[in-house]
């Protein structure tokens, strides 16, 4: 038996020995992506029936999708790989949507033939928009937004436009609302992209469906390209395995198209969000490419009161957001809209059984809150290794300061 068995098995041993330490579960399906997909399947289950916390379930499934793509065997469109779900109809994903029968003699690999298979929004919400969040507002404005809304001036310095941003932080704290703030700052059409969206089990389709975002978001100028999840899409390459090989194939094409090596890029906007930048490739992460970040972090006292009256807007509710806000410091926008609504699922209840309606009030919410454990505490918990032994390029300053101010190791 290997050293890394021996360490799982003393992990899995622990988890055995408290099975309902959340945290380290997902501690010990991290580890197992790594190691043995399969296995982390079967571990992956075993959390969410012990009450994983279901935004973390998917984003932890669609991990393992992608390390089942990293590690399993890809296989052609004529010999379906026995492990991967049959498909739900004759018609091939969104990505790469076989031609019509008017378009039969179209060469598939033209790219023009993957076009017009993404819909670009126009997001009605800016980040004057955005609650709170002062910080993370002005380092966007003085990072990224700023040579954006002054094209002229930029053009004189020999900026192009567009750009590159990558968004992490902990889950829950508005990284994908916060893109499309910046798209309608931008005053840009907006195309929100998950790994469900680009992910087949056909060799060559997940690289397609990437080449194809780019060609709209180009045809859609200025467009704001989101790459939700990113860690898990623009994962680092491993050597060795077919998985791993047509992981390689879709970080090369990412390279490809963020390079603008087939066609300029002016006015596409690229902006991913993950939980672990420190998963993601570094050729990704190079000057040129996405080489500017920003730090979102849980909410401040200001946006933890927006999110509640906007939770309870148009309720019976008579709640004092800021009193609220005050003992919630630490939880994820996510976290606060659960507390408004078991406060509000608790009056119903009430409201029910009295046979007339009973309001939400501070004090409820309250004791909602007090119910609740911050779904950001198991973030920081994971960062804190990468912040001492990890290699920082830079990406983690923003994150060290916030550590020191709130005293945190």
């Amino acid at each position: 038996m290997s050293g890394d068995e021996d360490f799982l098995d003393v992990i899995e041993n622990e988890v055995r020995a408290d099975p309902r330490n959340l945290a380290l579960r997902e501690d010990f399906v991290t580890l197992l992506l790594q190691a043995d997909p399969d296995r982390a399947a079967v571990a992956l289950d075993e959390l969410e029936a012990a009450g994983g916390e279901p935004s973390r379930m998917r984003v932890l499934r669609a991990r393992l999708m992608a390390a089942r793509l990293r590690g399993g065997t890809v296989v052609p469109p004529s010999e379906p790989s026995p492990s991967a779900p049959a498909p739900r109809s004759a018609t091939p994903p969104r990505p790469t949507p076989a031609p019509a029968e008017s378009d039969s003699d179209a060469d598939p690999g033209d790219p023009a033939a993957t076009q017009g298979l993404w819909d670009a929004e126009r997001p009605s919400v800016t980040l004057a928009d955005v609650a709170g969040l002062a910080e993370v507002k002005q380092h966007l404005d003085s990072t990224f937004l700023l040579p954006l809304r002054n094209p002229e001036l930029a053009a004189a310095f020999g900026q192009k436009p567009g750009g590159s941003l990558l968004m992490y932080g902990p889950p829950g704290c508005g990284k994908t609302y916060i893109a499309k703030a910046i798209a309608g700052d931008l005053g840009a059409a907006f195309i929100h992209v998950t790994l469900a969206d680009l992910l087949s089990k056909w060799l060559g389709d997940s690289e397609k469906a990437v080449q194809s975002v780019f060609l709209d978001a180009r045809a859609a100028s200025p467009c704001v390209i989101f790459f939700d999840e990113f860690d898990a899409l623009g994962g680092r390459r491993s050597s060795g395995g077919g998985g791993s090989q047509a992981t390689r194939m879709i970080v090369t094409q990412l390279l490809e198209e963020l390079d603008g090596v087939a066609s300029v890029n002016d006015g596409v906007y690229f902006l991913a969000a993950t939980n672990r930048p420190w998963d993601i490739d570094p050729a990704l992460r190079r000057p040129g490419r996405i080489d500017k970040t920003v730090l979102v972090l849980p909410p401040d006292a200001e946006a933890r009161a927006g999110i509640l009256r906007g939770a309870l807007e148009g309720r019976p509710a008579a709640v004092d957001p800021l009193a609220v806000a005050a003992a919630t410091d630490g939880f994820s926008g996510a976290d606060v809209a659960h507390v408004a609504k078991v406060a509000l699922q608790k009056s119903m209840a009430a409201s029910m059984a009295k046979g007339e309606i009973v309001p939400v009030t501070t004090e409820s919410v309250l004791q909602a809150a007090a119910t609740v454990t911050p779904s950001t505490t198991t973030w920081f918990d994971q960062v804190a290794p990468v912040l001492e032994y990890g290699v920082d390029d830079g990406t983690f300053e923003q994150l060290r300061a916030y550590r020191v101010k709130k005293g945190l190791r």
